[in-house]
Parts: structure tokens; C-alpha cells; sequence
């Protein structure tokens, strides 16, 4: 696998998960963004990521979302405007993670917003779901020469082939998310088993991208390979927005990442052996073979002198049929394990 580095993170197979906590659309000032940051670094995270947009660039006017819950559609734009975040706050923000000393990124949108962020000095992108067949975009970012994620979710792997030869032909400093767009879903959509095949085909750095309600889906996503993790961070769940509920609070987020860190130490080196830990059970757990009555010397040795029992410092039951038939040179107790200079 080829690794991916970001600031002084290696990322990849072997390495830590890197751990993305996603707060866009969950504040809308400098002071609320800044406490989100503050937050998230207690927790543990790698990095904080929001999203760059103009409303008007990024849908038309004639793009509705479903909403039954409401008795009806609403137009996108309207939703959309509402979310979109003043440049003079990220700029502050990432000035202020700058000093924090934790990466600070964001998910363009649209050529315009690659500027902006080239402008501000970001190290890192993110591509979303919803440009991932958006090649001109995917190409304009690739040129950047930065490291970039880029999320899978609605896709299927030509479209996924697609996006990594377009984005490769200008940039190998590449990893990809596995995702599903939806806000929230049921877990039972997660498929995490995409991520070995999207590994076995790319060869790169491949995540996962998280819209569960719930810390789960995270943790087992580690427990199938993920090397990013990237979640909505909150610090209201009950907050008005449209992220909030499907979003991790600081409770949430830390116990996350202390469980991922559990597994990380949980996945070993693959190759089947005893661990250190078990050497006394080899010797306390497994068993022997000893006498199951008081044998005489001279006695040929069949299956009714002997019995198999703890501790396991003798002869291996395994060995049985080796000691069938020979003779013993002395006396041996009931319970006595016996030893190989004990026959002939």
C-alpha cells in the first residue's frame, strides 16, 4: 500500500487511524468554530474539516430536496445559502488551528473555492461524494500537488476508477473514502466490507466516511481495515441543523477514539503464534500425559495406565501413540506425569 502523509501523520496500513472531525454546517461564527476546534483537540482528533461554497455555484434554482417530514420539497438553495460560511471566518479559523498546531482543511466545491483555499494556505483537501464523477474538478484540485481525500459515496468502482485515473494523472498523494450519502441511515447499509475490496483495487489509503447516529459504524470500520475516520462533530446533538443529530458530541467523539485506539492495539502482526501472554497457560492450562494408576517397572504401557491432565510441562497428549508399547525402567505413581527416561 502506498501511504498517504499529511503534516507529520503517516496514514496507512500499520500506522494510526487518522481521525477527521467534521464541522461544517454545525456553527456560523468565529467563536462558535473556534470552541468546536477546542473541543475536538481534547478529544483526540488529527484534524477538523469544514466545507467551502458559494450557494449559487454549487446548485441551480431548480434543485429540491424531498422533505415529508414538512409536506413537501424546498428548494436547495434555500437550505444551501443558509450553511454556506463567510471567508473571513475560515480564514480566522485556519490562522487559529495554524497556531493550534492541528490540520485544518475544507471540501470544495468549485474551482473558485480551490483558490480561495490555495490563497489561505490549506495542506489538504477533501473532494465529497457529490463531485466524484465531477472530473474537471477532481482534475483542477489534483494540480494543487496536495494531499487529498476524496469520498465514494452513491459511486460504484468504474465511477471510483474514474475519479482515481483523472486525479493521479497530476497527483499520487491520494486516499479514498468509502461512504454512503445519506444523513442519517440505518447501519445496515454501511457495507464495510467495500473497504478490503477498495483496498485489494486502489492500493492507497482507504477510509471511512461516517452518517450513522452513533459511534459504531466507526469502530467496527477500524475493526475492517479503515485508516480514516471521519465523523460530524457536534457539541449539541440537539441543535437546530440539518448535521447535528447524525453529529458525535464531545462524549461521543472521545470515547470514539478511545475505542479505536483499542482496536488499533487489538490487530497484531497477522501471523498465528502464542502470544506472550499465553506462555504460562501453555504450561498451567494444557495437559500431559501421567499415570492413571500405580504402575510397577517392567509394565508395557497401554491406555488403561494412562490418563491426560493439567499441567502441561510433560509429555504432549499429542504424543500418545509414541509411548504406547514401550516398557517403564521404574515405579511410577498415580498422577505422575511420565517422562521419556521413565521407559525403555
Amino acid at each position: 500500500m502506498k501511504l498517504l502523509k499529511i503534516g507529520k501523520s503517516k496514514i496507512g496500513d500499520n500506522f494510526p487511524t487518522y481521525i477527521i472531525a467534521e464541522i461544517g454546517g454545525n456553527f456560523f461564527t468565529f467563536e462558535q468554530g473556534k470552541k468546536l476546534i477546542d473541543t475536538a483537540i481534547t478529544c483526540g482528533v488529527d484534524a477538523v474539516k469544514i466545507q467551502t461554497f458559494k450557494a449559487e455555484k454549487l446548485v441551480s434554482k431548480h434543485a429540491t430536496f424531498d422533505m415529508p417530514n414538512i409536506g413537501g420539497k424546498r428548494k436547495q438553495l434555500d437550505i444551501i445559502r443558509k450553511l454556506e460560511l463567510n471567508e473571513n471566518i475560515q480564514k480566522k479559523l485556519f490562522e487559529y488551528c495554524k497556531n493550534k498546531k492541528i490540520t485544518f482543511f475544507s471540501t470544495p466545491s468549485h474551482p473558485n473555492d480551490i483558490n480561495f483555499l490555495e490563497n489561505i494556505g490549506t495542506k489538504l483537501y477533501k473532494i465529497g461524494s457529490d463531485d466524484l464523477t465531477n472530473i474537471p474538478l477532481i482534475k483542477y484540485v489534483s494540480k494543487c500537488k496536495k494531499p487529498t481525500i476524496i469520498s465514494t459515496g452513491m459511486s460504484n468502482m468504474k465511477e471510483i476508477k474514474d475519479a482515481v485515473k483523472a486525479f493521479s494523472s497530476k497527483n499520487s498523494k491520494l486516499a479514498l473514502l468509502h461512504c454512503v450519502s445519506m444523513y442519517p441511515y440505518d447501519p445496515k447499509y454501511s457495507n464495510l466490507k467495500a473497504i478490503h475490496t477498495m483496498k485489494k483495487e486502489f492500493k492507497i489509503p482507504i477510509g471511512w466516511s461516517d452518517h450513522t447516529k452513533g459511534i459504531e459504524t466507526c469502530i467496527a470500520a477500524v475493526a475492517f481495515g479503515a485508516n480514516i475516520v471521519e465523523k460530524h462533530f457536534t457539541l449539541n446533538k440537539n441543535a437546530k441543523g440539518p448535521d447535528h443529530a447524525l453529529s458525535a458530541d464531545p462524549r461521543d467523539f472521545s470515547n470514539m477514539i478511545k475505542s479505536i485506539r483499542l482496536i488499533e492495539n487489538t490487530k497484531g502482526t497477522g501471523i498465528k503464534k502464542p502470544a506472550k501472554c499465553e506462555f504460562g497457560s501453555l504450561k498451567n492450562v494444557r495437559k500431559s500425559i501421567v499415570a492413571s494408576k500405580d504402575i510397577p517397572a517392567g509394565t508395557t504401557l497401554t491406555n488403561s495406565f494412562l490418563e491426560i491432565k493439567r499441567p502441561g510441562n510433560g509429555i504432549s497428549p499429542n504424543k500418545l501413540n509414541l509411548i504406547i508399547g514401550k516398557k517403564t525402567k521404574k515405579m511410577i505413581k498415580k498422577d505422575d506425569q511420565i517422562k521419556i527416561n521413565y521407559l525403555r
